[in-house]
C-alpha cells in the first residue's frame, strides 16, 4: 500500500510541478461569507507524539474540524488570511482508511503547495464508496509573517478513534511529531 501511495504521489509531483503558480485567489461568490467557525476541537497529550481530537454534530463538522486542528499545530491560524485555495480527494474502504487519508492528503498538499488552510469545507462525504472532496482555504506559509509550530511528520492509524451518535460525533488522531 505504501508503496502504490507513494508511487501515486510521485506522479502528482510530476504533474503539479508548477502547482505554486497555479494557485489563484479564492473565488468566492457574489454574497458568499466564510466565516471562521467556533474551535471544536483539541490537543491532548501522548508519550511521544500528539493526539488531536476533534468534534461536530455530523461527521462532515468533525472532518473540517480535524483538518483544521492539524493545520492549527503548524502555526497560528489568527496570522492567515484566506487568499487562496486548496482541493483534495481521498477514498478508502472504511471510516478510519477515509479520515488517515483526508489528512494526509491535506499534509502532502501542505508540503507540496505550503498552503496553510484556516477553514476547510467538506464539498463531498460518501460513506458507502468511502471517498470525500474538501476544500481548504488560508495561504502560503510565510516565515516572516506566520510563527512556526510543529512540523507534522505524518498520520497515523494508531489510537485512532471515530465515535458518532445521532447528534455528535468525535474524531481522535495520533500524528507523529
Amino acid at each position: 500500500y505504501q508503496r502504490r501511495v507513494r508511487g501515486k504521489r510521485e506522479e502528482k509531483e510530476e504533474e503539479n510541478d508548477q502547482v505554486e503558480d497555479d494557485i489563484s485567489p479564492v473565488q468566492l461568490k457574489a454574497g458568499q461569507v466564510f466565516k471562521e467557525t467556533d474551535k471544536k476541537y483539541e490537543y491532548l497529550d501522548h508519550t511521544a507524539d500528539i493526539q488531536f481530537h476533534s468534534w461536530g454534530s455530523n461527521m462532515k463538522e468533525a472532518f473540517e474540524q480535524m483538518a483544521v486542528c492539524m493545520f492549527s499545530y503548524m502555526t497560528e491560524l489568527s496570522a492567515i488570511d484566506l487568499v487562496t485555495s486548496v482541493e483534495i480527494t481521498a477514498e478508502a474502504t472504511d471510516a478510519e482508511g477515509l479520515l488517515y487519508r483526508f489528512l494526509d492528503e491535506f499534509l502532502f498538499k501542505f508540503c507540496e503547495t505550503h498552503v496553510v488552510c484556516k477553514i476547510v469545507q467538506v464539498l463531498s462525504f460518501d460513506t458507502q464508496n468511502w471517498t470525500i472532496t474538501a476544500k481548504g482555504y488560508g495561504e502560503k506559509f510565510d516565515k516572516k509573517k506566520h510563527p512556526q509550530g510543529t512540523e507534522i511528520k505524518a498520520i497515523t492509524y494508531s489510537a485512532m478513534q471515530i465515535l458518532q451518535t445521532v447528534d455528535k460525533a468525535d474524531l481522535y488522531v495520533i500524528v507523529d511529531i
